[in-house]
């Protein structure tokens, strides 16, 4: 009986662990983990992608923890510590004409990514790792060695591109209101579609709109997708933002939730279907014109 239990409680978290996974890239047909092996993301020691470390064979330990994650990021018991927003420079920073919408502090999705992808710190450096005790909210290095050849010390190696550093000005925008933000502050209730007709914007495709648990949700449909959100479509990601509650093109009311462009818009970090983690194939510039009018 005690192995019947055990049996059953082993099956509700795998499942329920495979549900928190894939919440970063919106209704997954499969479950997160048994994509993300095959990819240059699973780093353990069984992995099959350039980097390996042989200090655990676990997968997902390297990014999500069951107990003790941390709670002020917008992803999924996230299991790294991230930088300060203030860390990094981003493209708005450039002064460019073209960029209509407001630019926000670094954060959402876009922090978990950078806290590999910014090259600062080691990858098996987690909240909670693998083991009684190996717990430290500051972050604790799991020890092991490393092997590939685009690390060096376990952080991703200078000079490729996906070290991206600390400075984003040659990065497409991150934390920018999708459309240019809202020409009137107004933003439709869900499930309404944010269309094009009220973006600052308007060379920008609609936006779809729906209630999930209580938060509005916004993605642009592509033509890999189906009804409803999927993977293959662009993820929007919803943030309030203080810092842009002035009167004014592309602002809105800090109280009203709205969509911005992150990381995680263009890439599914838990599937390889597609070159660079992209959601669909570019062949066609397929992902640029999912959301770009041109």
């Amino acid at each position: 009986m005690k192995t019947s239990l055990l049996k059953n409680l082993m099956t509700r978290w795998a499942g329920g662990a495979a549900v928190v996974l894939v919440m970063l890239g919106g209704i997954a047909s499969q479950p997160a983990q048994a994509q993300v092996a095959a990819t240059k993301h699973n780093l353990g020691s069984g992995g099959t992608g350039v980097n390996k470390f042989d200090g655990t064979g676990e997968i997902c330990v390297f990014c999500h923890t069951p107990h003790g994650a941390d709670t002020s990021a917008a992803v999924p018991l996230w299991n790294r510590v991230m930088a300060s927003p203030a860390t990094y420079t981003t493209y708005n920073s450039l002064g460019t004409s073209s960029l209509d919408g407001a630019t926000a502090p670094v954060g959402s999705v876009s922090l978990a990514c950078l806290s590999c992808h910014d090259g600062a710190q080691a990858m098996n450096v987690m909240i909670n790792a693998p083991g009684s005790g190996n717990y430290s909210a500051t972050g604790f290095t799991l020890a092991g060695a490393w092997t590939g050849a685009n690390q060096t010390a376990g952080k991703i190696s200078a000079g490729l591109i996906t070290n991206i550093g600390t400075d984003l000005k040659n990065d497409h925008p991150i934390g920018i209101q999708y459309g240019g933000g809202p020409k009137a502050a107004t933003i439709p209730a869900a499930p309404t579609d944010y269309t094009k007709t009220l973006f600052n914007d308007p060379d920008f495709n609609d936006a779809k709109s729906a209630s999930l648990n209580g938060t509005q949700v916004w993605w642009v449909e592509t033509a890999s997708s189906g009804a409803g959100r999927q993977k293959t479509d662009m993820q929007l990601y919803t943030r309030t933002e203080t810092a842009y509650a002035a009167a004014g093109a592309g602002t809105i009311a800090s109280t009203v939730p709205q969509p911005y462009v992150e990381c995680a818009s263009c890439h599914d970090p838990h599937t390889n279907v597609n070159p660079t983690f992209l959601r669909i194939s570019n062949n066609g510039s397929a992902v640029c014109l999912a959301c770009h009018i041109k």
